[in-house]
């Protein structure tokens, strides 16, 4: 039994898979619920996401048959009764509902794992299982986070802070990648991250790198000269000193293997 969240979202079970055949907001429900397994949501919390700060006379009804509506889907997608599902897998508790972390699995979590062992690989100098396991890890992604679901501030959050963690672990990689002399992989796994974020200095500095190491000097100059002109144009500031000093570094045919003092590449959690 598995929720996904790391794109549309999506019930698992007996290797079928249900993209969530729910209104909006009971979608929403599930969407904050499986974002936080094994805690208790207040019902408070559920209310804002739904209704911001002036929910309706019936937002503790509504709740509860949101509540049902996800239950029902459950059941149906796991082959178990409501009862059960209302026991075990999505339970009241005082003042709010916990879904459960122990019998249910996440995508969220295995993107997690996967991205800590990666992590700690790679401080050990283990750069090719390291990157194996990073590169696994971003697999689990099938689209943004809560692609589907109309967000409040819960969701909201979360899904930066997914999108965050995602992008520290491509850069990660990357990093990892230019290392051990994988400079075209690189290339292929940082130029959607760096076109859809036009302002992450860190992406742009290992694309930088990658090409410049690779023997594209020409394409990596226009990558600073891009980022330079959208970071003075949007926030009327200049890129960072380790970027201006990667950039001095391809015009001069520098070394580019030397890393000291480039953005720090961001820890896997959230």
């Amino acid at each position: 039994m598995e929720i996904d969240i790391l794109g549309p979202l999506a019930i698992s079970g007996s290797g079928v898979i249900d993209h969530a055949n729910l209104a909006p907001k009971p979608r929403a429900i599930l969407g904050v619920l499986a974002g936080h397994p094994g805690r208790l949501v207040p019902v408070t919390v559920l209310m804002r996401e739904i209704w911001g700060e002036t929910p309706p006379a019936s937002a503790l009804r509504n709740i509860h048959t949101y509540l049902l509506q996800v239950r029902k889907q459950l059941a149906q997608a796991w082959g178990l009764p409501r009862r059960v599902v209302a026991d075990k897998l999505l339970v009241t508790h005082p003042g709010g509902y916990a879904i459960s972390d122990t019998l249910v699995c996440y995508d969220h979590q295995s993107f997690t794992e996967l991205s800590a062992r990666g992590r700690r690989a790679i401080a050990n100098g283990e750069l090719l299982e390291g990157i194996n396991f990073l590169a696994r890890a971003l697999a689990v992604w099938r689209g943004p986070a809560f692609v589907d679901v109309v967000t409040g501030p819960v969701l909201e959050t979360q899904r930066r802070q997914f999108h965050d963690t995602r992008l520290g672990v491509v850069e990660a990689m990357s990093e990892a990648r230019i290392c051990v002399g994988q400079y075209h992989e690189a290339i292929c796994d940082l130029t959607v991250p760096v076109a859809e974020n036009p302002l992450h200095e860190g992406l742009h500095f290992q694309y930088m790198r990658a090409l410049g190491m690779s023997g594209s000097r020409a394409r990596a100059l226009e990558v600073f000269n891009r980022l330079r002109l959208t970071l003075v144009s949007e926030l009327g500031i200049e890129p960072g000193a380790a970027v201006q000093d990667l950039q001095r570094r391809i015009l001069a045919s520098a070394d580019l293997g030397v890393t000291a003092g480039h953005p720090p590449i961001r820890a896997a959690k959230y």
